[in-house]
């Protein structure tokens, strides 16, 4: 496979197909025997049923049953190894304070303060296909969009609007009509929602195209989501980017749901800007911290005319920012980091990064590669089940994820009949069985290839069915 199309030579992976028989039990547990990448579940800690059932704080119980956790588009469940480096960390702030910022100790799985979040830069450029100093670890995704679109926005006496995603996260929707009012510009006028047609909930790529096209002359940035949070659509990156650049608009993507769950290449496809959080796929911690990504060339400093008159890009800039051979002159001549370090502020927190490397340790013992070949399989056994017994007209449901694997990543949102969400969510909950649900009437359903199985999926899809099982015989 090779990126966000799930291609092998240039050559679409067929959609996957299933006997007869994949609708046992024992057919789940033979694809669960057969997948190489099995062992990556016992990189994390499964939320047991009984913790679920208690509203007392309790530790993971290693014997009781594991829930069957379907939320990671929502929330990650905890590495193992988050224990290990957060022990580390604390051991090196409690042994020797202050020094921690200069100083790699022998056996300890993270690098000194300074350069820690070059440490998780490295790993999350390997998830999102760019070269790590094209990356930085900092801030959270609504920040790190505000900072982006302070350098990226850029509006023009003609070239004014921004394009997005018509049910775009709240938090993307506030922070595009910020940045437009920042610039005294009227947001009704400015901001273009592209959305699908009626009655439908997937965004052709031709019609986001059109909408550029009717653009053209006014428009300055597209900012859209690499996988839709509600509907679990993945865009089609490189040909969007590469059709609105051709026509004068910068790029960016919001990866919040793509970000390791499909694979993506953004320097390849020569993405402007791009930013994420590393709590839902990444499984870095609740508020964990984000990720930004700049492309080489907009991050070059030019220092012809002298030391002291670098020319970069324009941004809000802050004291780590700057080239840390220099950070301590204290000169208040500002020398930019080259590349994405350069968008940095503040001396990041040391225990967020901690979080974060250890989710990534799991990330860099296989690859977004292997990942999404599993997902693709993954959610696609998840697809045929739930159709397999029935025709759309009998179903008090429908799937409005896109059917075609290439544009989707693991989630299936599953839009019910009115009125049947409360009682599905119950039955699921007391099932053990954790999703999002998204009112009024959607379950977003995501088994997560680093730590979920074709069993589940099986499971699942007989407790869900279960409980609309009554629900058929009053439609």
């Amino acid at each position: 496979m090779n990126g966000t199309n799930g291609t092998t030579n240039g050559v679409k992976s067929p959609k996957p197909s299933f006997p007869a028989e994949a609708t046992s039990k024992e057919y789940a547990i033979s694809l669960d025997k057969s997948d190489p990448l099995r062992a990556l579940r016992d990189e994390f800690i499964i939320p047991s049923k009984a913790n679920l059932a208690s509203k007392k704080l309790a530790k993971p119980g290693l014997s009781n049953e594991p829930s069957i956790y379907f939320c990671g588009n929502s929330l990650g469940i905890q590495p193992k190894a988050v224990a290990k480096y957060m022990e580390a960390q604390l051991d090196t702030w409690s042994g020797i304070g202050v020094c921690g910022h200069f100083t790699d100790l022998e056996g300890s799985p993270l690098s000194q303060w300074q350069v820690l979040s070059e440490q998780a830069a490295a790993s999350m450029s390997k998830i999102i296909g760019a070269a790590p100093d094209e990356v930085a670890a900092m801030g959270t995704l609504t920040m790190n969009l505000h900072l982006l679109l302070a350098s990226f926005y850029r509006p023009t006496e003609k070239r004014r609007k921004i394009l997005m995603d018509w049910k775009a996260f709240p938090s993307d929707h506030y922070a595009i009509e910020s940045h437009i009012a920042w610039h005294g510009l009227d947001s009704k006028d400015n901001m273009v929602l592209i959305g699908p047609d009626e009655g439908t909930y997937e965004i052709p790529t031709e019609k986001i195209l059109e909408v550029i096209d009717q653009h053209v002359d006014d428009a300055a940035v597209l900012l859209l989501p690499g996988i839709q949070y509600y509907t679990g659509q993945l865009f089609d990156i490189p040909r969007i980017t590469r059709y609105a650049q051709e026509r004068g608009l910068i790029v960016g993507w919001d990866l919040a749901h793509a970000y390791g769950n499909a694979e993506i290449k953004l320097h390849d496809w020569n993405v402007d800007f791009a930013a994420w959080c590393t709590y839902k796929y990444g499984n870095a911690g609740p508020g964990a911290m984000g990720g930004l990504f700049v492309h080489e060339r907009h991050g070059q400093v030019d220092y012809s005319e002298g030391e002291d008159s670098p020319k970069f890009r324009h941004r809000l800039t802050g004291w780590y920012g700057g080239d840390r051979s220099v950070r301590f002159k204290m000169d208040n001549k500002f020398k930019p980091i080259p590349g994405a370090g350069g968008w940095v502020l503040s001396n990041p927190s040391v225990i967020d990064l901690t979080t974060l490397c250890a989710a990534l340790s799991v990330f860099d013992k296989t690859s977004m590669k292997e990942l999404r070949k599993k997902s693709f399989h993954l959610t696609a056994y998840l697809e045929f089940l739930l159709l397999s017994d029935s025709t759309d007209e009998d179903r008090p449901f429908k799937i409005i994820t896109p059917s075609d694997p290439h544009a989707r990543g693991a989630q299936l949102s599953l839009l019910l009949k009115p009125g049947l969400l409360h009682n599905v969510a119950d039955s699921l909950q007391k099932a053990g069985i954790i999703c999002d649900k998204r009112e009024p009437d959607v379950v977003r359903v995501a088994p997560v290839p680093l730590y979920n199985t074709f069993s589940e999926v099986w499971q699942f899809v007989q407790v869900f069915k279960a409980a609309l099982s009554p629900m058929r015989l009053k439609l």
